[in-house]
């Protein structure tokens, strides 16, 4: 999108969750092309409900009612979806003695102006990785869950009712997130039981705060985190009476301080109205252009940067280190020797069972980047202190 656009985009959001009425200049760039092209992008980032929302409350939404009326109603029917699953969730988990930690959205949208304004596509819940397979084994027996996988931080279920539940036991890997993990390995020692509950416990203002922004750069580094974070961190830099002390003091352990001021000074630009610098329109661009999971030709950029250079990046991708491929092949987790063997056995995995395509599309795109693109990337990671 232009910048018109960008600009109107933000302001339609801004109105929905601050409540506020559009300004003149921002209505006058209201348009049914604008529109098309900002849905298409909102609908990229799982915001659209809030555009309608915004369009609705303003009276702009012309022969785009039918389906801003229609994105609000699905935001609410999933909210009411997830919210009954996440309370029996809470009652299981309490039931079998299991202690536990709500994560993300779950927590969050709590602070919205409505919950259902803050959608989300799964549920997240943190156990003990001891208490991982009891807990899956509950849910597949007594509630009729599917599971799909087990990932370096996670197992991965469906409900009967197709609700993503994320058991996750690891909240940001080792070597990701500059040192976030050193921090959130004490989030057990530093959580506080919930009143009401024996077993549910919720992180600290610090440690839910720190965890957010880790749980971005993961995803910056990875392609993009998309919009819906920064939102989320504007609501939360606006809790009443936020210890910043604390916070920040948890981030500059974790080295994620940078990277905090620079993604608060974007919101504060979407949001607050704020101008924009160099590297909010830099961090702008990616994010909008990422997409909520982020994209290939972001992941591939960056990568190639924090890899250092297109041959070290094009090694990782062929030799996958063990920290990653263990989550592949369960076995390396305690035969860390067959570590070759399963490295050539992945290779069968990609040449006769599909994936070569994409890989070597991957590291064609790896090959083609420019230096000038190369130099372009280092400095905002620089920047942003990743």
């Amino acid at each position: 999108m232009n910048r018109e656009n960008n600009k109107l985009l933000f302001a339609l959001i801004r109105s929905a969750i601050r409540g506020n009425e559009l300004e003149e200049s921002e209505k006058a760039l209201i348009s049914d092309d604008a529109l098309r092209k900002i849905f298409a992008v909102a609908k990229h980032h799982d915001i659209a409900h809030l555009v309608a929302l915004a369009l609705k409350k303003n009276g702009m939404a012309g022969e785009f009612a039918g389906k801003a009326e229609n994105s609000i109603l699905k935001a609410a029917y999933r909210h009411r979806q997830l919210s009954h699953e996440y309370t029996l969730l809470c009652d299981v988990l309490e039931d079998a003695k299991i202690p536990f930690i709500p994560l993300k959205g779950s927590v969050i949208r709590e602070h919205y102006p409505e919950p259902w304004m803050r959608t989300s596509c799964d549920i997240d819940i943190l156990v003990h990785e001891e208490d991982t397979e009891k807990v899956k084994d509950i849910l597949i027996s007594e509630y009729e869950y599917t599971y799909e996988t087990k990932n370096s931080h996670d197992l991965s279920l469906f409900s009967p009712n197709n609700i993503h539940v994320e058991l996750h036991y690891n909240l940001v890997e080792d070597g990701r997130a500059n040192d976030s993990a050193t921090v959130l390995s004490r989030v057990w020692d530093t959580s506080r039981l919930r009143n009401g509950y024996a077993y549910c416990y919720d992180m600290t203002d610090e440690m839910f705060y720190f965890y957010h922004i880790a749980h971005m750069a993961k995803h910056f580094e990875n392609g993009g985190c998309g919009i819906r974070p920064f939102i989320d961190l504007w609501i939360l830099d606006r809790l009443e009476n936020p210890n910043v002390e604390l916070r920040d003091k948890l981030l500059a352990q974790g080295k994620l301080l940078k990277f905090a001021v620079a993604a608060r000074n974007l919101s504060k630009v979407w949001f607050d109205g704020i101008e924009h610098d160099d590297i909010s329109l830099q961090m702008e661009s990616y994010i909008i252009r990422g997409g909520i999971y982020g994209n290939n030709e972001n992941r591939i950029t960056v990568q190639q940067q924090k890899k250092g250079g297109k041959l070290n990046y094009a090694l990782s991708r062929i030799f996958i280190p063990y920290s990653e491929l263990k989550f592949h092949y369960p076995i390396l987790q305690k035969h860390k020797w067959l570590m070759p063997f399963m490295q050539v056995r992945r290779w069968f995995k990609l040449l006769f069972f599909g994936g070569v395509k994409r890989s070597v599309n991957e590291l064609k795109y790896n090959n083609s980047i420019s230096s000038e693109q190369a130099s372009e990337s280092k400095r905002f990671l620089a920047d942003i202190g990743l």
